[in-house]
């Protein structure tokens, strides 16, 4: 039974169902962290600049903090929690490790998940494209030039 004013979400989190009550104003960043504990998604800007926020919604990258929960209704979400299988990392995030693609780490798994999205849409056949299609997510340590060797090695390891 949800409370007054409040909504039942349920969707499929990281191949886990889950359900929460939320209040219909809540974004989907904050249902994620603040609902379910999952904080690898990190709420940067809040306003939809720095890409921090980035999930998969149904395999396609959005912002979370632009993203109502309701609007979630019924999808699969994937978090930088739900990438890695049986132990095993994935490709983006072994290349990301092997690439030192991070400094202070806290916009990676925004930009983990949009690599994946990335290489999924076919937009990673060259630095100049995964440049521009990688281009909403912000890093303010400067790893860019590792960023992109990342998604580009991780390209060529799924092809």
């Amino acid at each position: 039974m949800t409370a007054e004013g409040e909504a039942r979400l349920a969707l499929t989190v990281n191949g886990q169902h889950s359900e929460l009550d939320v209040d219909p104003r809540t974004t989907l960043v904050d249902a994620l962290r603040d609902g379910l504990g999952l904080t690898g998604t990190k709420k940067g800007c809040d306003r939809g600049e720095c890409g921090a926020c980035t999930i998969l919604l149904d395999g396609r990258r959005v912002l979370s903090c632009m993203t109502l929960a309701v609007a979630a209704g019924g999808a699969e979400v994937t978090t930088i929690e739900g990438l890695a299988r049986d132990g095993e990392l994935h490709p983006v995030q072994r290349a990301f490790l092997e690439s030192d693609a991070f400094q202070c780490g806290f916009c990676t798994p925004g930009q983990v998940l949009s690599a994946v999205a990335c290489i999924a849409e076919g937009h990673a056949g060259s630095d100049d494209e995964i440049r521009e299609w990688m281009s909403g997510n912000l890093c303010r340590c400067a790893a860019y030039p590792q960023i992109v060797a990342a998604v580009s090695k991780a390209a060529r390891s799924v092809r």
